[in-house]
């Protein structure tokens, strides 16, 4: 299925003859040539920063049609958080809109003009928490991403997916950019406006692949999942997920890692900046393991230096203070439930290690005879829950009921489930050990 209006110039390309299909290497659809998309075909719109606009943008896409491709913009790596500086909906009948979230409260107003429409989104998880912070959730998710991985696209970006099922170019460049920016440049709003262009063309196109292959049910049931799970609770300690944590093995110098991250997130919190451009993560651990205890040694310390290093070095220094002189320290690991690594398996339980080394060329056979990865046929996480430590009583039915607990699909379980009971049933000698070693070696 070809975009409703195939004309390049309403795409914004030149005008040319039409080209001889090509065919994307690893994936059998012959394409057209690719022709570049590099305007929206309305041209670029206004964006909307008043109450005014606001309410003639919500009226506009509720006498829509059909589903609504979303899209937002963030500033990560330049603001705090990771909110929305601009929303992009294109719905049929109502053209594209861009909104500036910055001027409102919220964007329920929008939301509501959404009520019962199908969102189109790419990547979903990354953009939904933002767009939750707005008062925007859908009652009803295509996600273009998740549908080509499943579809068995060798590339999976969405300027990749356009070109490979729409032969459209779509350039990428205003990716990282700070979005942030007032006013925002015309470069950046095409680019912004491009991004939902296209997506219930793809969307059409991506149903009928799966339709073909036996797995639009596959992608629904993900879709609904995803809508279920809302969005994730906030991370316990996030601390702990300082770059380069692993390097440190003290106690003493974990609470100064702790000390020094809170500090730089209540200062970028009320700076409104990225913590990282106040001080990278490398300089946080490099100055924990050193435990300096003046101005001077602390800016001598790998990372230390830029303004926010020399004009805060006090504060900085009284966080590692601090974690000199506290009594209770926190632990080097958070207790889990979780399965070792897989690599430790063979010496801590062989008859784990063997029923994962059983299930997983299965999992893979399986996985590739579908065309689609095996991380979606299942999460590698609920693989290992199971085979590390299965139920009792072994059989299909047991390690379906322990994968939905987990939290996997019926269309996973009724794939896997069989696989995964009769690795654990039947699993497959390991290898001796002094073989794997001269294997090795």
């Amino acid at each position: 299925m070809s975009p409703e209006n195939p004309d390049p110039t309403t795409a914004g390309g030149p005008a040319a003859e039409p080209a001889p299909h090509i065919t994307v290497e690893g994936f059998d659809n012959p394409i057209p040539e690719v022709i570049d998309l590099d305007a929206p075909r309305e041209g670029v719109p206004l964006v909307i920063d008043t109450p005014a606009g606001l309410e003639r943008c919500a009226a506009a896409i509720a006498a829509g049609t059909g589903p609504a491709g979303v899209d937002a913009e963030r500033a990560s790596g330049f603001r705090y958080g990771q909110r929305a500086f601009l929303v992009q909906i294109r719905r049929e009948g109502a053209g594209t809109w861009l909104i500036d979230p910055e001027p409102f409260d919220d964007l329920k107003i929008v939301n509501e003009a959404l009520s019962g429409v199908e969102w189109i989104l790419h990547a979903s998880t990354q953009d939904l928490p933002c767009l939750a912070e707005l008062g925007m959730w859908p009652d009803k998710l295509f996600d273009t991403e998740l549908a080509a991985r499943l579809a068995g696209l060798p590339r999976v970006g969405l300027a990749a997916v356009i070109e490979q099922l729409l032969g459209f170019g779509l350039a990428k460049e205003h990716s990282a950019a700070d979005w942030s920016t007032r006013p925002l440049p015309e470069p950046w709003l095409r680019y912004a406006a491009l991004d939902v262009e296209v997506l219930a063309e793809l969307r059409e196109e991506l149903i009928e692949l799966l339709d073909a292959d036996g797995k639009l049910e596959f992608a629904e049931q993900e879709f609904a999942g995803i809508l279920a799970n809302g969005i994730p609770a906030p991370r316990v300690d996030p601390w702990r997920k300082t770059s380069g944590l692993h390097q440190i093995r003290d106690r003493r110098q974990l609470a100064a890692v702790r000390e020094l991250w809170l500090e730089r997130d209540q200062l970028a919190r009320t700076r409104d900046v990225a913590p990282g451009r106040l001080i990278p993560d490398s300089a946080l651990v490099a100055a924990a393991k050193a435990l300096p205890s003046t101005v001077p040694q602390l800016l001598a310390t790998k990372g230390f230096h830029g303004r926010a290093a020399q004009r805060e070095a006090p504060r900085w220094l009284r966080c590692i203070s601090t974690a000199r002189g506290l009594d209770e320290l926190p632990p080097l690991h958070l207790p889990t439930n979780a399965p070792p690594p897989p690599r430790v398996w063979a010496d801590r339980d062989p008859d784990a290690a063997a029923r994962l080394a059983t299930a997983r060329p299965r999992l893979q056979a399986t996985a590739e005879e579908l065309k689609l990865p095996v991380e979606n046929l299942l999460t590698p996480d609920y693989l290992r829950r199971v085979l590390w430590r299965p139920p009792s009583e072994i059989t299909a039915e047991t390690i379906a009921a322990e994968l939905r607990g987990l939290g996997a699909r019926e269309w996973q379980i009724k794939l896997t489930a069989p696989i995964l009971a009769e690795a654990s049933l039947h699993p497959a000698p390991l290898p001796p050990k002094d073989a794997k070693d001269k294997s090795a070696g």
